[in-house]
């Protein structure tokens, strides 16, 4: 429907990657191309380019390679970039001359395509209204950050349009632009949205690293269910700017990937202060120095967690697995208690009513920012209309409708609504918990098996469990890490707390998957040879 997806790929790799695989790249050897880059980490990629083992040009055009060869059964890059093998040189001259800029020096990563990128990629949060828009004038904050530490961006990931924020009856994982994301678990089910492309290519090994956004769930939904590590930060450790937005007062980017050490090493990089995001600047006093300081394996031992009993009986499965998780807890020397909040339950009608308000007045800058005849949500709504057999084959536009009807950021209804879901989600939820309860940390399901993929009623779950509303809405700190299997699909476990308390969450989820190494990559796909 709508752009050829394939053309968009096909661009960037005849840009350069072709020429990686002809052998004509000074950074593609022959030996190169026998890297098994398979479930490597980040620390075992800078080893073996430190030793000569193999380049960063290598590295690009194997998993370029591999991107050509898998990603038509997942549709999960919407688009790789053309300099990706020129980058990848520059950063082996680098590092030939004796400058390595950082851990994440000459990694290959990923991001979602609605995080600005000033280059030959587009831009397009899966929408075909923005294909033709003007390039972004600079990059996000993120991706300039990420640039600046040697790493090398080699393809935008495929989203539910518009972050999933366009219909109540969308398919995760569908754009406009991109076409159905599968789940690389199983192809038929849905790989959760909106950062469904940056979950499906990670767990599939397209990439080393990769950056997801998430305003309630999508970083952590699609990481989980595609069987890897997501990091949702505190509102203000990562700058928003240049990232297109749904609201303000919740929205965030954060890390994807198979290890959470390799998450910790990405926030490292995406986090800090941006005079262009004033949360940043205040955010910055309280991050932490370096979050893989806190990856311990015995971190649990002596820890107070609080189960989040509601999350239960809602799926047998899950809650046996579970239970499980929550004694091999125990076993690694973490005290259980069952936590009550008075809050739990109470912010859904009010967080939609202030994502409605705040998507309607910060896309609408966002979009006058930008450029290009498309300037405001309702000029989107006539594009939309106009191209209805390519834009909206499958689902319509009622969230956008609805935002549309909001009036400004200065109403009372706004104001109030937003007043009452950080009440409910902090003063009621997870701040009484630690207080009450003397926790350290919040333990709950991530999900539940996902569900069939269904373009004619979009996402039908049963039984659904999802943990990410609570710290979403107030704003807090939420890390999934894989925690076992159901039926060939991947069960996550969340553990989420107080503001910015993301190094005492990476040291519990790094415990966990030490003890557990409960990650296991798709069985469908092929050794790479």
């Amino acid at each position: 429907m709508g752009v050829n997806r394939r053309e968009f790929i096909g661009a960037g790799l005849a840009g350069g990657t072709l020429l990686a695989m002809s052998g004509k790249s000074k950074g593609a050897s022959n030996k190169s191309q026998k890297f098994d880059i398979e479930e490597k980490t980040v620390v075992e990629l800078q080893k073996a380019m430190s030793s000569g083992e193999i380049t960063s040009a290598g590295l690009v055009s194997i998993y370029l390679q591999r991107i050509k060869e898998i990603d038509p059964k997942l549709n999960s890059i919407i688009e790789v970039n053309p300099d990706a093998i020129r980058i990848a040189e520059t950063a082996d001259a680098e590092r030939k001359a004796g400058r390595v800029r950082s851990p994440l020096h000459g990694i290959p990563f990923v991001v979602k395509d609605n995080l600005d990128t000033a280059d030959k990629m587009r831009t397009t949060a899966g929408s075909l209204a923005l294909v033709d828009a003007p390039k972004p004038k600079k990059d996000s904050h993120v991706v300039r950050l990420l640039r600046e530490s040697g790493a090398v961006l080699i393809g935008k990931t495929n989203l539910s349009e518009w972050a999933n924020f366009r219909s109540d009856n969308s398919s995760s994982g569908w754009s406009g632009v991109g076409g159905q994301t599968h789940n690389p678990y199983i192809l038929d089910r849905s790989p959760c949205g909106s950062s469904s492309g940056s979950g499906a290519s990670i767990a599939a090994n397209l990439a080393a690293i990769a950056v997801g956004t998430e305003t309630d769930g999508s970083v952590v939904c699609p990481s989980s269910i595609n069987g890897i590590v997501g990091i949702k930060p505190t509102l203000g450790l990562v700058s928003r700017s240049g990232i297109i937005p749904i609201a303000h007062s919740q929205d965030t980017a954060g890390p994807m990937c198979r290890t959470v050490a390799d998450a910790a090493a990405l926030l490292n990089v995406m986090s800090g202060a941006d005079p262009e995001d004033e949360i940043t600047v205040e955010g910055a006093k309280r991050a932490e120095k370096d979050y893989t300081a806190f990856l311990k394996a015995d971190s649990v031992r002596g820890m107070k967690l609080g189960v989040v009993r509601k999350y239960f009986g809602r799926n047998k499965s899950v809650d046996g697995l579970m239970e499980s998780a929550l004694s091999k807890l125990k076993e690694m020397g973490a005290e259980l208690v069952d936590v009550e909040m008075p809050g739990f339950g109470k912010t859904g009608e009010d967080e939609y009513q202030v994502l409605l308000y705040e998507f309607k007045a910060d896309l609408n800058k966002y979009l006058a920012n930008r450029g290009g005849k498309h300037k405001s949500i309702a000029d989107l709504i006539e594009f939309n209309e106009a191209n209805k057999a390519r834009s909206m084959p499958y689902f319509g536009q009622d969230i956008f409708e609805a935002a549309e009807e909001k009036g400004p950021l200065t109403e009372m209804a706004y104001k109030l609504a937003l007043m009452r879901s950080k009440f409910f989600a902090q003063d009621q939820g997870i701040d009484y918990a630690h207080e009450k309860y003397g926790i350290d940390a919040l333990v709950a399901p991530s999900n539940a098996q996902t569900w069939l993929i269904d373009l004619v009623n979009g996402d039908n779950p049963r039984e659904y469990v999802g943990s990410s509303s609570m710290p979403a809405v107030a704003g807090y700190p939420n890390i999934t890490v894989p925690a076992g299997f159901l039926n060939k699909l991947p069960i996550g476990i969340s553990f989420f707390g107080k503001a910015f308390s993301e190094g005492k969450l990476i040291s519990i989820a790094y415990a966990w998957e030490q003890a557990t190494k409960a990650r296991r990559k798709p069985e469908f796909l092929p050794t790479y040879m």
